[in-house]
């Protein structure tokens, strides 16, 4: 594989940056995933951690070094998040569930498969095409979807999901792909502080017609001069698929040496967003790296 990627995170108005991203890869497969804690209930920074810590070690485990099924690889990959957050909440005796959007993107061979639970987004911009977007899991989207076949009332808020990783019930996952890929092609995972102050027409053009290290950015700024001070977490992971003749550019990965069970990974370590004292605690990640091990070594086990 041979792609490039950006990605920045800036805390906006908020106290804290709940968001969270990052990706890994093999020689043949490569995950990209970006998770946003949600406000209104307790350490969404906690959450959007542990979930993606949950998808890096699915991933280390089972990319060997392709994903026999990706789609099933991810929905499963995404309800084992989900089961960490309520176990850190009954462990941690809390009242409420740290809960957490999600968006994985998983990349092997020439095709793409992508899934989501919650609002945080995925974009496929291909030439000056939007050739995808993800639907969010939100009563706004819903309304708006059914307004195409019955009138509908007020328009309800648009920060109101219906679904969520942590929630009491079990979330709602929609999957899809493969979907073939094409050199040039411009895969965007963002948090909707992005998308609730630019755009699609403008997110589509920027991606269009400028390197995703300009466009990226020149995004994240439009939307916090957009919102202003009261900007939410603005979060942004951006791919570019390159061909093998790209395979000796000096801003993009090439998997190409990797042996079969080499696995690199950014999301253990990444933090995300402006480094400050509301950022997790190293022993506090170190303790749920190891929660999370121990528990998919038990999984591991009950499947022999």
């Amino acid at each position: 594989m041979q792609f490039s990627v950006y990605q920045v995170s800036r805390k906006g108005g908020r106290e804290k940056n709940e968001d969270r991203m990052g990706y890994c890869y093999t020689r043949d497969a490569g995950l990209f995933a970006l998770a946003d804690g949600m406000g209104g209930h307790p350490e969404g920074e906690v959450a959007s951690q542990l979930a993606l810590q949950t998808l890096a070690a699915r991933f280390q485990r089972e990319a060997k070094p392709t994903l026999a099924e990706p789609l099933r690889f991810l929905h499963d990959a995404i309800i084992a998040g989900h089961h960490q957050l309520l176990r850190y909440a009954t462990e941690h005796g809390l009242m409420d569930t740290p809960r957490t959007t999600l968006v994985a993107c998983l990349v092997q061979g020439n095709a793409a498969y992508w899934a989501h639970c919650g609002d945080s987004r995925l974009y496929l911009v291909r030439g000056d095409k939007l050739v995808a977007r993800t639907r969010d899991h939100s009563y706004s989207e819903l309304q708006e979807t059914l307004a195409q076949v019955v009138p509908m009332g007020d328009r309800v808020n648009r920060n109101v999901l219906f679904t969520c990783l942590g929630s009491p019930g079990k979330p709602v996952i929609d999957t899809t792909g493969p979907l073939l890929i094409h050199p040039g092609d411009r895969l965007m995972l963002c948090s909707d502080g992005l998308w609730g102050s630019v755009s699609d027409p403008i997110i589509t053009d920027l991606l269009a017609k400028n390197p995703i290290a300009d466009a990226v950015p020149e995004l994240v700024e439009r939307a916090l001069r957009v919102a202003g001070e009261r900007s939410d977490n603005v979060t942004v992971l951006a791919v570019e698929w390159e061909s093998a003749e790209d395979s000796d550019s000096k801003s993009g990965i090439s998997t190409l040496s990797l042996g079969d069970e080499v696995f690199a990974s950014t999301i253990q370590a990444s933090l995300g967003g402006d480094a400050s004292a509301d950022d997790l605690d190293e022993a506090e990640i170190e303790r749920s790296i190891r929660e999370i091990n121990e528990a998919i070594q038990r999984s591991s086990k009950k499947r022999r």
